[in-house]
């Protein structure tokens, strides 16, 4: 037992070291406890063979194995005996707790051992925990955000699943039994080919057996297909049930996603927090004045001097769309370079990744950014000064910020706007301003140094050269064409350039194919520096050449810029946050700092309210409005070309047909317009009614254009719906054909109606009447008012003709001739020349007036007309046709109002609900519009503030990453 506890000790601390472990060593014996190390040298191999036994070993830690050793008694006698056998129970109680703390002692020993040697692998093993940012947080945040319990609730039992598995057994038996019948079938097709035995009686049984089990297994095949279809159709029911329970349960997620209940925290590296700062304020710089010290490598050089090829070559990838000559940088691009596992690049406004790896993503990449390029160039110009923004990661790629701007011209060729040279200018010039931008001055190293012209702009920005790094391209085709190389030696020296520079490099960006891959560009530029004579001669320094080095260099450049000034910025910001909140609290103390797009949410929510008032309109306030403006539309057409033609006839058979005949006239052509007419203008005027109501209680006049505009665009794109035009007509023909008065109510309403339109009318003629003679006698003594010439001679055929219609109170409504020329004649005895045409004008208002005078007095008569009216004026001298002919135009105005407030109430009000929510988001989307019709100061600081808050949040945070990195 001892020697077993031992070796197992032993073969148990040489387990404790895995064999895969990448570091081997071995454990140092004096580190073990004394009793493992006596066990170790016991047993294991090659051992110091001067040890003692393990016996002994153990007596110095057991207590027992130190009693003096007894010599054996024999067992015969009493005495003796008795004495054996009092004796041996001692004996095994002394081994068996010999045994024991052997046991214990080795266990002991060798959990120590194992002990050590852990916190010797665990000291060994590098620290993990920088490498945590690789797995995303939310990985982590799996079981705080998703139920696993749940889900494993939703998931089907073990013995569903069971359930739905085939029979394995059958399954079993009924191949054995294919596999058997197979190799009958061979043994059989064997048979067959065999001689030929002469047929029995035993044969022929044993082919009438072999015929029956042939049908017997079909039978069996048979039922084995259809039992494998049943299988597959509950496998397949099974697949149906958990991918519809799957999408379930990413309906849910995505819900949760949408809500904000699980958001992904994915940790940004430094420079994409940088990143975002910058781009808050290249937004923030175009509408408020600010000073955007913060610092980013501006890439500048003339057109076609290797600009872009630089870029690319720093990341790593051919990313720019490329041409031969022409200008292809069209508005900056802001590439925000940085580490990563992979070489992606992606858009700051775009989820989606392109894989630099790939040919076809690099296409269309390119394609991209020339679309935006295009895009943001407006009409008529050439260039843009709006900032397209890209991040690049990859691995070995150099952390920065770079702005690749337009190339520098010094001539406007055809096609390009007349204004392209200075704007260029000025866009190169806003980025270089930036005393902590550093500025990668890009020389054509194939052309003549004296053509240059952007060497001295930038000498013009930063004089000193403080924050400029000077770049020579296509070094080896100025080494072979350049008869003096000194003069390469003397522009990466500064001597031939009055422009000053921190650091001049000189690089090789290719053959001039557009088709090199960046590592063949790469292997071409190591080649021809090692084997150019410039480096061989001392003419350039190792560090001044190839990209990689110029990557390195101006990223430490742009990090130590960065260090020096974004604190400084950081105030900056925070004295301008404190500068904007002082004037808020005291401008506008008393209301929220809501931005725009929070103003206009507001806004957005009120115009809903009032547009939903449109359905609480009463249907008693829709039907009157509509019958009052149909009527006030209608009823000069009604008094005219209706009443006034048919009550000119002699009998009421003739004015009822005249009436008939002009009533379907006009309902077939005119009145379904003019009712859907009324009732769109009605729409209008109430929806606008509800917002100028609305606007009492407590609205912000900063809302005023924007609900003008969205009243106005939601109106324009409103279109009545004119399918119902035909059932209108309709109906308004049948309410115009009745002529049945049922009660006296009715006929006491049709009088007063009528009565009430034909004393509106005898005004309006009265007026007119006035207008035309001028001031009677007391308006002239008591307002000193004269009348006119025309105004005279009016007055005197008013008179003249007034005392034919008292000679003849039943005359026509038009004059003879004679009539005319005698009524002439007697304005000349008078000494007032006159002409014909005005006789008769005047006549027709002189006899309108009449005619409604008489009109009136008629209704009076007909108020007692209804008992003959029921008779149909049967022996009774008193007709009253014409009140007959108001209650029609009474009757259809209700219907036709009626109907008018159905198809406002069903149908029209939600589609201009839902007009205005289109018009909503369609202005919500275009943030021009936005501008435009939400302005002002309080807006605008209300923006600021949010901006200078932002930029201050992010800044704070990114120098407190920036102060761990350190």
């Amino acid at each position: 037992m001892l020697r077993a506890g031992g070796v197992v000790t032993c073969i148990a601390c040489k387990n404790l070291l895995p064999s895969r472990m990448g570091v081997k060593f071995r454990v140092p014996l004096q580190k073990l406890h004394p009793l493992s190390r006596s066990i170790h040298h016991r047993y294991s191999a090659n051992n110091n063979p001067q040890r003692p036994p393990h016996c002994s070993a153990a007596r110095h830690y057991t207590s027992l194995s130190r009693l003096p050793m007894r010599p054996p008694k024999s067992r015969s006698g009493g005495h003796g005996y008795q004495q054996h056998r009092t004796f041996w129970v001692a004996r095994l109680a002394a081994r068996l707790l010999k045994l024991r703390y052997i046991l214990l002692g080795s266990a002991v020993g060798g959990g120590y051992t194992a002990k050590k040697t852990y916190d010797e692998w665990k000291e060994m093993l590098p620290d993990m925990s920088q490498y945590t940012w690789i797995v995303p947080d939310f990985i982590w945040e799996l079981s705080e955000n998703i139920d696993l319990d749940k889900l494993a609730k939703a998931l089907p039992e073990l013995e569903e699943i069971a359930k739905l598995l085939p029979d394995m057994e059958k399954v079993g038996e009924n191949f054995t039994f294919l596999k058997s019948l197979l190799s009958s079938e061979t043994t059989g097709d064997s048979a067959l080919r065999a001689p030929d035995i002469p047929p029995t009686s035993a044969a022929m049984s044993d082919s009438s057996d072999k015929q029956f089990k042939k049908s017997s297994d079909k039978e069996r095949i048979d039922q084995l297909q259809e039992e494998l279809l049943r299988t597959q159709m509950k496998y397949q029911r099974m697949l149906e049930r958990l991918e519809k329970e799957n999408k379930e349960l990413r309906k849910v997620v995505l819900q949760k996603d949408d809500k904000g209940i699980h958001q992904r925290k994915v940790k940004k590296s430094l420079i994409d927090m940088y990143s975002e700062v910058l781009d808050i304020l290249s937004d923030y710089d175009s509408n408020y004045n600010t000073q955007d010290h913060l610092p980013r490598v501006v890439v500048v050089g003339d057109q076609s001097a290797g600009k872009t090829s630089v870029l690319e070559m720093i990341a790593q990838a051919r990313i720019f769309p490329r041409g031969s000559g022409e200008m292809m940088t069209r508005s900056p691009v802001k590439v925000t370079l940085s580490e990563g596992p992979h070489h992606v690049a992606m858009f700051k406004d775009s989820t989606r990744e392109f894989d630099l790896g790939k040919e076809e993503d690099l296409a269309a990449l390119r394609h991209e950014i020339e679309l935006r390029m295009r895009k943001s160039v407006k009409e008529g110009q050439t260039v843009s000064p709006e900032t397209i923004s890209l991040s690049v990661k990859g691995p070995g790629i150099q952390r920065m910020v770079l702005v690749d701007l337009p190339g520098v011209i010094s001539t406007v060729t055809a096609g390009m706007a007349a204004d392209t040279k200075e704007t260029i200018f000025s866009i190169s010039k806003a980025y270089m301003q930036n005393p902590n931008a550093i500025i990668l001055c890009i020389q054509d190293g194939s052309v003549d140094a004296e053509r240059s012209i952007v060497t001295d702009l930038v000498s013009q920005m930063d004089p000193q050269g403080k924050r400029t790094i000077f770049v020579l391209t296509k070094v080896d085709m100025a080494e072979k064409n350049l008869a003096s190389p000194s003069r390469i030696q003397q522009i990466v020296e500064g001597k031939l350039f009055p422009m000053k520079a921190l650091g001049y490099f000189a690089v090789v960006t290719g053959k001039g194919s557009t088709n090199e891959s960046i590592d063949s560009i790469k292997d071409y530029e190591e080649d021809f520096f090692q084997t150019s004579r410039l480096l061989r001669d001392g003419m350039l320094k190792a560090h001044q050449v190839t990209t990689k080095n110029l990557s390195l260099a101006v990223s430490d450049c742009f990090w130590k810029m960065v260090r020096e000034s974004v604190e400084q910025q950081a105030d900056a910001f925070k004295a301008s946050r404190f500068n904007l909140e002082t004037e808020w609290k005291n401008n506008y103390p008393r209301l929220r700092e809501l931005d725009r797009n929070e103003l206009y949410e507001k806004a957005k929510n009120e115009i809903l309210d009032e547009v939903i008032s449109l359905s609480q309109v009463t249907p008693k306030h829709w039907e009157s409005i509509l019958q009052k403006k149909l009527w006030e539309r209608v009823s000069t057409h009604v008094i005219e070309n209706i009443y006034l033609p048919a009550a000119q006839t002699m009998n009421s058979g003739t004015f009822n047909t005249t009436v008939d005949i002009k009533l379907k006239q006009w309902t077939d052509k005119q009145l379904p317009h003019k009712a859907l007419e009324v009732a769109w203008e009605t729409l209008q005027e109430e929806f606008a009614r509800f917002m100028a109501e609305y606007k009492g209680k407590d609205q912000d006049d900063i809302f005023d254009k924007l609900k003008e505009a969205v009243k106005d665009e939601s109106i324009k794109r409103h279109k009545w719906n004119e399918t119902a035009m035909d059932s209108l007509r309709v109906i308004q023909h049948n309410a115009l054909e009745d002529r049945s008065i049922t009660d006296k109510p009715q006929w006491d309403a049709a009088i007063q109606f009528m009565e009430e339109t034909l004393q509106s009318r005898l005004k309006d003629t009265d007026s007119v009447i006035a207008d035309m003679v001028g001031p009677d006698w007391k308006q002239r003594w008591l307002s000193w008012k004269n009348r006119t010439p025309e105004q005279h001679i009016r007055n005197e055929t008013k008179n003249e003709l007034e005392r034919l219609l008292k000679l003849h109170e039943d005359h026509t409504a038009y004059l003879a001739n004679d009539e005319v020329t005698t009524v002439r004649k007697n304005l000349e005895g008078r000494g007032v020349e006159v002409d014909p045409v005005l006789i008769k004008d005047t006549w027709h208002q002189l006899y309108r007036r009449h005619f409604l005078q008489k009109a009136l007095s008629h209704c009076n008569l007909c108020r007692r007309g209804f008992y003959y009216y029921q008779r149909h004026f049967v022996d009774s001298e008193l007709e009253c046709n014409d009140v007959v002919l108001f209650w029609r135009i009474q009757r259809m105005l209700a219907i036709t109002g009626n109907t008018l407030r159905q198809q406002l109430t069903n149908t029209e009000v939600r589609r201009l609900e839902k007009n205005v929510k289109e018009v909503l988001e369609d202005f919500g989307e275009d943030n021009e519009k936005k501008v435009q019709l939400i302005t002002g100061r309080r807006v605008q600081l209300a923006e600021d503030l949010k901006k200078v808050r932002e930029i201050q949040e992010k800044l704070e945070a990114f120098i407190e990453a920036l102060h761990k990195e350190k």
